[in-house]
């Protein structure tokens, strides 16, 4: 026997088993003591809150347990939460009552299905924009389409329109899955599409602006690459206003060749009967949709080197940001109407739209210059290095990365867009937090009433501003390429 054994007492020839770590370095209890009881401050922090839930719930769940569904009147929700041995309860049966003025306003009940399939295609058109080139589009496509057809059954829609957005939905779904990247064509027709849906009048006249549209889009194409970028599209906005304003508009003349051939349309519906959350929509996304281009100009407008350009940039921003939202819905309302040609009927709702994106786009104007001046010096002079003209660097390099750094503002800024349309109660119009819960509450039914409907408003506006805030850091995360 060697040294080395001879002084060897004990050789393990089996590993041991691996043990459980300590009770409070694993699972809840490990949680716990990091996170709510680190410390003093933290202990007495996390006290502090637990008092508060606690006190929270227990005055609220009461109320919200011995909530009514079934009445007609709200005397008739106090007596039926007497008989059921409560002291209080929450009356839901005004929001069963009433959940189609929340939703359409005054749109006319026979007609819903109009609201809801332009709200179906809504999705339909958004999937290649926030999915481009992925089969995740196509599942939000079907998703869309069940329940805009689950939706028309529970409103009782006609058979034919019910067989309709099946047949509709169907071929979208088959286009998302099969050719994902022709789905785009959907979003450019979706703005005529919705209009013709909500509005209603003769087919004829959306489909006569979208031609004048396509013909100004194929000058621009046409044009570019003979005088450039710039001078193709003040040539192409002229063309498209000499158009719709000039004193022989092409789109009238348009729209009277097409109804020569076809009458058909929708019955029409002024813009006093939407309210609710339709008119939220309308002008959120609407204004969501154009207020994004103009911020990027105007950011870009911010930072020329152009006097002419950069002042009158710098003044409308400044002055927008300067100006209270609703002094601007008020001149909207009252004011514009003196600067307009004599018997011009133009729309509240088109008024407020306006001002509404014009609002926004000052404020995303001064969020995406936030994100060009963190780009290094370096990119700029990258795209030089690579002979790329102003507009290739733009498009190619610079705006990429400059709004993938503004998406938490940017989806910040589109929030408040959205969450500020309850303003326009203020101009006469039916929003769903003021317009329509003041009318709901007048009635002699359910006079007194007060926190239903308003909690009804506010967790709808929760779950959609919710569902913007997940996105936005689903494209953070897609978006993010560094290696930290």
């Amino acid at each position: 026997m060697s040294e080395t054994d001879s002084q060897t007492n004990f050789v393990r020839h089996q590993m041991l088993d691996p043990q459980l770590a300590p009770v409070t370095e694993r699972g809840a209890v490990k949680w716990m003591r990091e996170n709510l009881f680190s410390g003093a401050f933290n202990t007495i922090l996390t006290l502090l809150g637990l008092a508060a839930v606690y006190y929270l719930v227990s005055a609220s769940l009461p109320w919200l347990l011995n909530g009514v569904w079934n009445a007609n009147s709200l005397t008739e929700c106090r007596q039926i939460i007497a008989d059921n041995g409560g002291t209080t309860g929450a009356c839901w049966a005004l929001i069963k009552a009433r959940w189609h003025q929340f939703l359409f306003g005054f749109f006319p009940q026979d007609a819903y299905w109009r609201p809801v399939l332009a709200f179906g295609l809504l999705f339909v058109a958004l999937a290649p924009v926030l999915y481009w080139n992925d089969r995740k589009g196509a599942i939000m496509v079907a998703a869309s389409g069940v329940l805009t057809v689950l939706a028309m059954l529970g409103l009782s829609s006609p058979g034919t329109v019910d067989l309709f957005t099946i047949v509709l939905m169907a071929a979208l779904f088959a286009l998302a899955w099969a050719m994902p990247k022709k789905l785009i064509l959907v979003t450019l027709v979706y703005p005529f599409t919705a209009f013709f849906l909500l509005w209603g009048g003769p087919i004829a006249g959306p489909i006569s602006v979208l031609l004048g549209l396509a013909a100004a889009a194929w000058l621009v194409v046409t044009l570019q690459p003979r005088i450039g970028s710039i001078l193709a599209t003040v040539l192409a906005v002229v063309a498209v206003a000499l158009l719709f304003l000039g004193p022989y508009p092409l789109t009238s003349l348009l729209s009277g060749a097409l109804q020569s051939i076809t009458d058909w349309g929708l019955p029409a519906v002024n813009s006093d009967q939407f309210g609710g959350f339709l008119l939220a929509f309308v002008i959120g996304i609407t204004s969501i949709s154009f207020s994004l281009p103009i911020g990027v100009i105007l950011a870009l407008g911010r930072q020329s080197d152009m006097f002419l350009v950069k002042t009158l940039s710098v003044g409308f921003i400044e002055f927008i940001r300067g100006v209270p939202l609703i002094t601007l819905l008020f001149t909207a309302s009252l004011l514009l109407q003196y600067f307009l040609p004599p018997q011009t009927n133009f729309d509240l709702i088109l008024r407020v739209i306006i001002l509404a994106t014009l609002f926004s786009a000052a404020y995303l104007a001064e969020v995406i210059r936030g994100g060009l001046a963190a780009l290094p010096r370096g990119q700029y002079e990258a795209s030089d290095a690579l002979g790329l003209n102003y507009w290739q660097a733009q498009r190619l390099i610079v705006m990429p990365q400059a709004l993938k750094i503004s998406i938490p503002g940017i989806v910040s800024t589109f929030i408040g867009l959205f969450k500020d349309t309850t303003l326009v109660s203020f101009v006469g119009l039916l929003d769903p937090l003021r317009g329509v819960t003041t009318i709901v509450r007048a009635d002699i039914n359910w006079k007194g009433i007060y926190w239903e409907p308003y909690i009804f408003v506010g967790v709808i506006f929760f779950l959609i501003c919710f569902g913007m805030s997940r996105y936005s850091m689903y494209l953070e995360r897609k978006l993010k390429t560094d290696h930290r």
